[in-house]
């Protein structure tokens, strides 16, 4: 019988939102296919080490060990998780010695406008001279986020140290999938952490979000909280503020749009709007991840979509049904085919 791989995941846990979500889904399938273990890096990017909910939760569930900065890490496979923690780093202290080592590319490489996203090269220079392995890559997590990659390859010379991998590292979307309902009102909603970055002007949230909608659902809004902005007509609610299943709950539509600057690289949030039975509408970048799952429009447009579907209940059940169809291909099991794929890759030969 073949022997198990070593499997070592290297993560900031203290990341919010979909980063932890992902993770957590991914290690219960690792787990399953080999001895696994955790490591937590105390990055500048955080303080203090209150680890995302997500991460407790399945690590408690699995009943595995979150270790700290440990001095070395070695193991067959190693993952690391959005290598934008190390971005206010000047060292990665922890060795890394594995046969293939993999960094998960949760954030793209480059914004709309081909900017960087954050300091790619520093990242993962600071990862290559930390590490021993007979393999480096980057895992892309969508075809969107694919696309950066490779352009920012192509204007960045890496000296051969990394390649892309084939296949996508998609978020795995292991959601109960809940019947969509059979009267859609105009309740509207979005749920994102607080960062600026993550909301388009206020201009287009006034355009997602009017006031003749029957309610409109902001979860996420600290900062408009702080600023005391005054509109009476959204339910502004804290990051956390209330349970995800309560927020969807409250809404029939989910409505995402970032700003002009930033795109999404995979939007988990809009699959598990999609699990919960809603329609999701989105900008078309971010929607094509989802192969027409999303509606991908403009805040412009969003109105008449919205009343369009509230006027056809049946047109609103099918396009979540569809949607619901769609989430298959981000199975546990797909994703262990793939992981499996990767261990049994024979290297260095």
């Amino acid at each position: 019988m073949k022997a198990q791989p070593s499997i070592a995941y290297l993560i900031e846990p203290r990341f919010p939102g979909g980063t932890s979500s992902a993770i957590a889904s991914e290690l219960k399938v690792a787990a399953q296919l080999g001895r696994t273990s955790v490591h937590a890096v105390s990055s500048q990017m955080f303080k203090g080490q209150q680890i995302a909910p997500q991460i407790r939760n399945i690590l408690q569930e699995l009943g595995l060990e979150l270790i700290w900065d440990a001095p070395t890490i070695s193991a067959d496979l190693v993952f690391i998780h959005n290598p934008s923690f190390l971005k206010f780093e000047t060292t990665l202290s922890t060795r890394i010695i594995a046969k293939h080592l993999i960094v998960v590319a949760h954030e793209n490489f480059l914004r709309p406008a081909k900017a960087r996203a954050f300091d790619v090269a520093k990242c993962l220079n600071l990862i290559d001279n930390a590490s021993l392995a007979l393999r480096k890559s980057i895992a892309p997590i969508s075809p969107y986020n694919r696309e950066t990659i490779c352009d920012w390859f192509n204007t960045n010379q890496t000296g051969g140290k990394w390649s892309v991998l084939a296949d996508d590292w998609f978020n795995i979307c292991d959601f109960v999938m809940h019947p969509p309902t059979n009267t859609p009102a105009d309740r509207r909603g979005r749920l994102s952490r607080p960062g600026m970055e993550k909301f388009p002007t206020l201009a287009e949230m006034d355009l997602c979000f009017p006031a003749h909608a029957q309610s409109n659902v902001i979860l996420g809004a600290d900062l408009f909280m702080t600023e005391n902005l005054k509109r009476t007509h959204w339910d502004m609610i804290p990051f956390r503020g209330v349970e995800v299943d309560q927020f969807f709950e409250m809404i029939d539509f989910v409505v995402y749009f970032n700003c002009a600057t930033l795109r999404e690289s995979f939007g988990r949030i809009l699959a598990e709007g999609i699990a919960a039975g809603k329609v999701v509408i989105s900008d078309p970048q971010t929607a094509s991840v989802f192969q027409g799952a999303v509606i991908g429009t403009t805040p412009g447009d969003v109105d008449s979509i919205i009343k369009k579907f509230v006027a056809n209940p049946d047109q609103y059940r099918d396009q979540v049904k569809k949607g619901q169809d769609v989430l298959k291909i981000f199975s546990p099991e797909k994703f262990q085919l793939m992981l499996k794929s990767i261990s049994d890759q024979k290297i260095g030969h």
